[in-house]
């Protein structure tokens, strides 16, 4: 069989999106689609996304992480999706489409993808870090240095600990710099450092402001792969109307044989 393929990358968070409104891939087989997004043997990618049909919104987006098994939301392939979907003629450039986690708004303007994320509700303290969910978990850690930091040593150890029993946490090592804050992340699923990760954004900007660090926004975050903003409204423990913002990059098109 042959599969028609996308590349695109969101602050070089990596991604395969397919066209899959027609049911050409099996979202169930974790076998292929690790296949598909290993960087010798396949096609590489951080991740791999399915656009499905869905009748109430303009689409559907199923994400996977590299290991091959659908994951919680990304925020990083939210907005690729949208610019593919924009790209194929799905959508417009103001568009609504389902994910795991719920619905979501996005919007093109002038190369950048806004995306709305979900509330979040009552973010937590463990150990003096944020833990917050973004559709996705994120350990949130402030420290100085980061750049030297060995990310996936220090980030494997927080992953998998029984703080975050039993699926396990992201983990983001964040530092506060003079336009905003620095953040390196290590993504569960992937297992290892990413150069930018869209939900570990949203979440480190938000504890950044609730910890008192950064004003509030919005947030400018510089990441490994490029820069993101973050905009949101806070009341108490509920943080709203969150907007994540940056560029997401047509990379190719491509065949593959499985």
């Amino acid at each position: 069989m042959i599969i028609v393929f996308n590349k695109y990358q969101g602050t070089g968070n990596d991604f395969i999106i397919i066209d899959n409104r027609k049911g050409i891939l099996d979202p169930l087989d974790s076998r292929l689609i690790n296949k598909l997004c290993d960087r010798r043997f396949g096609i590489g990618a951080d991740g791999l996304i399915l656009i499905s049909e869905d009748y109430k919104y303009d689409f559907e987006m199923k994400y996977f992480n590299s290991d091959g098994f659908e994951s919680t939301m990304c925020g990083n392939g939210g907005r690729c999706s949208a610019d593919f979907a924009i790209r194929s003629g799905i959508a417009g450039k103001q568009l609504t489409f389902k994910a795991i986690d719920g619905t979501h708004s996005a919007i093109a303007e002038g190369g950048i993808i806004r995306l709305q994320m979900n509330d979040v509700k009552e973010p937590k303290i463990i150990r003096q870090n944020y833990f917050i969910n973004t559709g996705s978990p994120h350990c949130v850690i402030f420290q100085k240095d980061i750049s030297m930091l060995d990310v996936n040593t220090e980030g494997k150890k927080i992953r998998m600990s029984e703080d975050y029993a039993p699926d396990g946490t992201n983990v983001n090592f964040v530092e506060v710099v003079n336009n905003g804050i620095y953040v390196r992340t290590f993504e569960r699923g992937v297992e290892e450092e990413t150069l930018s990760c869209g939900t570990g954004v949203t979440a480190s900007a938000i504890a950044s402001v609730l910890s008192g660090l950064i004003d509030i926004g919005p947030v400018n975050v510089k990441t490994k792969g490029g820069n993101l903003t973050v905009s949101f409204k806070t009341d108490g423990n509920l943080i709203s109307d969150i907007w994540l913002s940056g560029p997401a990059t047509f990379v190719f098109e491509g065949m593959i044989e499985v």
